[in-house]
């Protein structure tokens, strides 16, 4: 054997096969990168990525963050936008292409992985040992985030000063299961190593890790242990909303559209619920819709993808993106129905029209549900709402707050973000804006009045094209959305922002069941008559 057993270092020929084996961990191509320890920061990390044919090496800023009675937590960042994790700024920088620093508009794209463990570089080339393992912010369980070996390029390794002069004596077995591994580039100058080898070698890659670790999951699933087999995603054609199976005790079983007890009854709710907590319940069960929360590994074998972000971007995800319409659509027009239902004093509407207004804020920068917000603002923009002037006046007179946060704030930002021009921090967004996507695929069951941006000749097709590459880049950040859910949503969903509650409330018992173009077209002309009721159209208009 080659393989020397007296603790000294490896022979010359073992030692070309590892430089080769080493230097194939560094980045080859422009886009792609490893991260690994630094070595001058303790606890940091450096990220190393090929561009414009040189290697580039980005540290990673770790600042920890304190709030009152000894709360703190930790941040990393580059040089603009901090995340949680460093899982976290990978995916952001790889799926958005964002370029890492002004100065040198580098971009990263694909992770290179390691073919040897670095316990084995380590004690191999007497390099450091390693300050911290990536696992604690569990780079190992993300396919973005491959954590590659820290090693002195090839070139530098053919330097006498580089060659260990001796290594432990109690790396022999360490070094006899490294070498054992299935390696191209050992196998040419050191076969024969292999009549020493391990009975259990370490996966080569992270997909053959994974793929043993998954095995017997699979197994019990499946029934089979084959790599190569794979599930068909479930073409899904039935709508998750069961209106008719739902029971609430605020209606009967069998209730009629618009009842007046339940109205009433919801208008109280709504009235008491703080703004902010209006806004977790409605992100918690938009998220739960949108297959961002509480997805099991059930469901990821039935989408055959792992969010439902990417879902909603494929041809098999035509019905959860009927179901987001159905929830945005539903939500807006179950909001407009309060104002517009609401017969009290012109006083009343107006404080209800600025809790709606507050509800929206704590969407867009509390709870970072970029969807909600878009459905709440739907119902202030609808036209039966927009027209009640005295209402608006109102508003303006005793909520200036209010009415000047909606017309300066909100809807400039609201109108950014149909225009393709507004983007949200990464960071705190729970649910992004896919409206225009939706719209865009499924125009046939979208209902609204109005032009949309990219249906006017001038900017159409730019607008299109924004909205297309942001719905590419939102397909592969479900992991940091569903993080972000996480983290801010608790505790129980409000029965009055669930959907199966609004349905049966809109349209009956009976009536939620037809048709969901039909529904909300007919229910266009209800919103109607209600508005004239409250604010009799003037002659001339």
């Amino acid at each position: 054997t080659l393989l020397p057993r007296d603790g000294t270092s490896p022979p010359p020929a073992v030692k070309r096969s590892l430089r080769r084996s080493a230097s194939s961990c560094e980045p080859q191509r422009d886009g792609d990168f490893l991260l690994r320890d630094s070595r001058s920061s303790q606890g940091g990390f450096v990220l190393t990525c090929r561009w414009e044919q040189k290697a580039l090496h980005f540290s990673i800023r770790r600042t920890v963050l304190e709030s009152g009675e000894m709360h703190s937590w930790v941040q990393y960042c580059l040089e603009g936008e901090a995340f949680d994790s460093v899982p976290a700024l990978v995916h952001y920088y790889v799926g958005s292409q964002v370029a890492l620093t002004l100065w040198s508009r580098a971009q990263i794209k694909k992770p290179v992985n390691r073919t040897l463990p670095l316990s084995f570089l380590e004690t191999a080339f007497n390099a450091p040992p390693s300050q911290r393992q990536l696992k604690e912010d569990g780079m190992r369980d993300n396919p973005c985030c491959i954590r590659a070996a820290s090693v002195t390029p090839s070139t530098s390794l053919s330097n006498s000063s580089d060659v260990p002069r001796s290594c432990p004596s109690s790396s022999s077995t360490l070094l006899r299961q490294c070498l054992n591994r299935p390696n191209p580039s050992l196998q040419q100058d050191s076969a024969s190593l292999n009549k020493d080898g391990c009975t259990e070698p370490y996966p080569q890659s992270y997909v053959e890790r994974l793929q043993a670790e998954e095995g017997s999951s699979s197994a019990v699933t499946s029934g089979l242990v084959d790599e190569n087999v794979h599930f068909s995603p479930v073409v899904e054609t039935v709508s998750c909303f069961k209106p008719s199976m739902y029971h609430s005790p605020l209606m009967p079983q069998d209730n009629k559209p618009l009842e007046v007890g339940i109205l009433r009854r919801v208008k109280e709710l709504m009235a008491e619920v703080d703004p902010r907590m209006a806004a977790k319940h409605i992100t918690k069960t938009d998220c739960m819709v949108a297959r961002i929360l509480e997805v099991t590994p059930e469901m990821r074998r039935k989408m055959g993808v792992s969010s439902g972000m990417e879902l909603l971007t494929l041809p098999h995800g035509q019905q959860l993106r009927l179901d987001l319409l159905e929830r945005f659509q539903t939500m807006a027009t179950m909001l407009a129905v309060n104002v517009l239902g609401c017969t009290g004093t012109t006083e009343e509407r107006a404080a209800l029209l600025h809790k709606i207004i507050q509800i929206a804020a704590e969407l867009k920068t509390t709870t970072g549900n970029m969807f909600g917000f878009a459905a709440v603002m739907r119902a202030l923009e609808l036209p039966q709402v927009s027209r009640l002037e005295q209402t608006w006046t109102a508003l303006r007179q005793r909520h200036t707050e209010g009415a000047i946060l909606y017309e300066k704030t909100l809807r400039p930002f609201l109108k950014s973000l149909n225009d393709g021009q507004e983007s949200c921090p990464l960071s705190s967004t729970t649910f992004p804006h896919v409206l225009p996507l939706l719209t865009l695929l499924e125009k046939s069951s979208a209902v609204g009045e109005g032009t949309e941006p990219w249906e006017t000749a001038e900017v159409g097709v730019e607008v299109v094209m924004l909205h297309l590459a942001a719905a590419r880049t939102i397909a592969q950040l479900g992991g940091i959305y569903c993080s972000n859910a996480e983290g801010r949503l608790q505790g129980e969903k409000l029965e009055i922002f669930l959907t199966d509650f609004q349905m049966r409330l809109l349209w009956g018992s009976r009536g939620a069941t037809e048709n969901q173009v039909l529904r909300h077209s007919k229910f266009d002309q209800v919103l109607s008559a209600l508005s004239n009721r409250l604010e009799p159209p003037t002659a001339g208009r």
